[in-house]
């Protein structure tokens, strides 16, 4: 493929010798089996990829011919030498690659061609299976580095003499090692920005005092507390992630930083001022044993005077979920005037309250789910409560109402999920009764609600008056569809999204023809013994009919609105009649529509299940005489009797022929010779 511009000629895309490929300056010879870098690629190449090869030397001569060469990647080969003059002709190079290979073998030979590279800015190790003393030769000419991975290796302990000359680092890579201790590895890098350590082995981080840091992830490791160096210097943290560690208690973090995300997901970390029991801890000190060296220090930490010391005005995320707290310590969300994210979810909380000092104003997702809150309160006054809340979510808990009028002040509302809750909605004021209840009428921004396994006892009044309801999931719930069925007529023109799924649905329990906006709607789970008759003006592209006792699909459901716009439909598990599956031999044929549980779909012949679309002869056979015409059937089964009474009144008639002539003559006196 050429570009023509003028005279000129510029090629996009052109074969090149060895089964490259050449885009611009770049060439692609990944997956080529090469054992060695090809001699023949254009001279003026800038980026040679050689991934996925079986390269086991980087030879002297290799990249001879390619001294423009800024980027080089050689990963996953077979290398395990790199020979000291490789780099020679390269010394523009900026980028190498060299994950997963077996660089350990022949490191310090690798190191000394490594050192020749003056302009290498980024440098990848991961996968060689190195020591930290093989790191630390084979980076210590690499003045240069501005990020570095030496992750999936076998480092298992950092000290100072590690990374001394990486003074230019801006990011460092360590996740999936075996490390257990860090002495003063990065106190020389005083421009390092991102540092990852996850996926190793530290049992804590004391003493944290890497001002310059931005992002630290030391997740899925086992650390059991976190201490921040008692200062009063402005630290540059903005993400710190914690999740997926042994944490005891809430970290204590820089008295002074740029915080705007704290994941704490997945900790065994709990607020101790007050237990289940009702116990107060508010005056107990928690004292740390530092051992540094021959020096041992004690650090005596009041729980709630020095817990939340830090300005965390500018945290906008925290994620506290999977985690064992009972409850929020006082004032605890007033230090976040910022927070938009507040992740509570999978912990033991049986109560939270929204009080005058914590409005929570600039807070769009509140996720409560999976507690055991059996209350959600609001303190008498706070009218300006979660203005800008978009998602809330308090499934999984033990609620049977909201606070009043809870969505009156929360006007961006789009998301709300009540599942698993003992929750009812309210009805109309005229049917109101004083039944705890949740009331989401009127709430005009609310676009997806979830009602699964409240058990609700019928939609009664209009619950879902003046909402603009796109998603609706009531599933789980046996008696939600009984009674009156007028809630329907407040979602007509909206609702996009129903899920009836394991609502005891009968065939004409519901007239969906008025949904003329609906595109997805989940009906499995139920006792539908016939197709619903009213799904087949609409115009849907999901159905979901799984679980039901459908013996089969009307016939011209492929040429109805319905089939010509569906284009995913579940099928499996009905007790389908073998005998009558033309509507599946229609849906096969049909364009644009996919069944993706079609291998799964069975029907059945007597006791036997059979996959529709490869169906025995004798079962075929057995089939077309179920369904043959039943007058032409009795009229083959009557057509043999005839002709053999036919045949035996011939014969009778010809053994008797004399005898009967005789006796007509005689009876009637005419004479007849013989």
């Amino acid at each position: 493929l050429a570009v023509g511009w003028g005279s000129g000629v510029v090629t996009a895309w052109a074969p090149s010798p060895g089964g490259c490929e050449l885009v611009q300056s770049t060439t692609y010879c990944t997956g080529r089996w090469l054992s060695s870098v090809p001699e023949n690629l254009r001279g003026d190449t800038e980026e040679l990829l050689l991934d996925d090869n079986t390269i086991q030397v980087l030879g002297n001569a290799s990249l001879l011919p390619y001294p423009q060469l800024w980027h080089l990647s050689l990963t996953r080969n077979r290398l395990e030498l790199i020979e000291p003059g490789a780099f020679l002709s390269s010394q523009g190079l900026q980028v190498l690659s060299l994950t997963d290979n077996l660089l350990f073998t022949n490191y310090l030979l690798t190191a000394a061609a490594l050192s020749a590279l003056p302009a290498l800015r980024t440098l990848d190790l991961a996968g060689n299976q190195l020591t930290e003393d093989m790191v630390s030769v084979l980076v210590w000419n690499l003045s240069s580095l501005e990020s570095l991975s030496v992750a999936r290796n076998i480092i298992m302990r950092l000290d100072s003499s590690i990374f001394t000359n990486l003074t230019q680092l801006l990011e460092l890579n360590l996740e999936k090692n075996y490390i257990f201790e860090i002495d003063k590895a990065f106190e020389g890098l005083q421009r390092l920005q991102r540092l990852n350590i996850a996926y190793n082995y530290l049992p804590c981080l004391v003493g944290f005092g890497l001002t310059q840091l931005r992002v630290l992830n030391v997740s899925n490791n086992v650390i059991e507390w976190f201490l921040a160096l008692e200062s009063d210097d402005l630290f540059e943290l903005e993400v710190l992630d914690l999740s997926h560690n042994r944490l005891l208690f809430f970290p204590v973090l820089p008295r002074q930083s740029k915080l705007r995300s704290l994941l704490l997901q997945d900790n065994r970390m709990s607020f101790y001022q007050r237990l289940p029991n009702g116990t107060s801890l508010a005056n107990v000190t928690v004292q740390f044993l530092i051992i540094d060296g021959n020096s041992t220090n004690i650090t005596t930490v009041r729980l709630w005077d020095e817990l939340c010391h830090s300005n965390l005005s500018s945290l906008h995320l925290l994620d506290m979920s999977q985690n064992q707290v009972w409850g929020l310590p006082d004032d605890f969300l007033t230090q976040m005037p910022s927070l938009t994210h507040l992740k509570l979810n999978q912990n033991c909380l049986e109560a939270f309250r929204l009080s005058k000092e914590d409005p929570l104003a600039m807070l769009t997702e509140l996720d409560l789910s999976q507690n055991q809150l059996v209350e959600l309160g609001v303190e008498v006054g706070v009218r300006d409560v979660l203005p800008n809340l978009q998602l809330f979510n308090v499934s999984t808990n033990r609620l049977r109402a909201l606070p009043p009028g809870i969505f009156t002040h929360t006007r961006k509302i789009t998301t709300v999920d009540l599942s698993r809750n003992p929750v009812d909605l309210c009805p109309q004021p005229s049917e109101a009764k004083s039944l705890p209840c949740v009331d989401i009428r009127g709430v005009e921004t609310l676009t997806h609600l979830s009602l699964a396994g409240c058990g609700l006892r019928g939609l009664r009044g209009r619950p879902f008056q003046g909402t603009s309801l796109m998603h609706l999931d009531l599933s789980d719930n046996h008696r939600a569809l009984s009674g009156d069925q007028g809630w329907l007529q407040d979602l007509v023109l909206t609702l996009q999204v129903l899920s009836l799924r394991n609502t005891s649905l009968s065939s004409t329990a519901v007239d969906f023809s008025a949904l003329n906006s609906l595109v997805r709607l989940d009906l499995s789970g139920n006792s539908l013994a016939a197709f619903p008759a009213s799904l087949g003006a609409l115009k849907l592209r999901s159905l979901d009919l799984r679980d039901n006792c459908l013996p089969a699909l009307p016939p011209g459901v492929v040429g109805a609105p319905l089939g010509r716009s569906l284009r995913e439909l579940y099928l499996s598990r009905n007790p389908y009649n073998c005998c009558t599956l033309g509507w599946w031999d229609a849906l096969q044929q049909a364009e644009g529509l996919r069944i993706p549980d079609g291998r799964e779909v069975t029907c059945s012949h007597g006791s036997r299940a059979l996959r529709p679309g490869a169906l025995p002869e004798p079962i075929l056979q057995s089939c077309r005489w179920q369904t043959a015409d039943l007058a032409l059937l009795y009229l083959v089964l009557a057509l043999p009797t005839c002709l053999t009474l036919l045949v035996a009144f011939v014969v009778v008639f010809l053994m008797l022929k004399e005898k009967l002539l005789k006796m007509v003559k005689t009876r009637c006196g005419v004479s007849s010779p013989y």
